[in-house]
């Protein structure tokens, strides 16, 4: 069962990328874009390393983020252990 946020950019699949919430079409996490950002990297910065995104991919993953909080810091740990 694909799950997705009412703009279709934040997906999960169990199929593609273990489920975790990706961005739309992508194989690009929303936790590792999350963890580049905590770690200081600027939405610019993310853009240019991440091409095929957009400024409204990244909106949509931070605002993931906020009401998903727990979850994404969970996965960060656990690829941090």
């Amino acid at each position: 069962m694909t799950q997705t946020t009412p703009l279709a950019t934040i997906q999960k699949r169990p199929d593609i990328c273990g489920g975790q919430a990706r961005i739309r079409q992508t194989r690009i996490p929303v936790w590792t874009l999350v963890s580049f950002r905590q770690q200081g990297a600027s939405d610019e910065e993310l853009l240019r390393n991440y091409p095929g995104l957009n400024p409204q991919d990244l909106a949509a993953a931070w605002s993931y983020y906020s009401e998903n909080s727990a979850e994404i810091e969970s996965i960060i740990a656990q690829n941090n252990d």
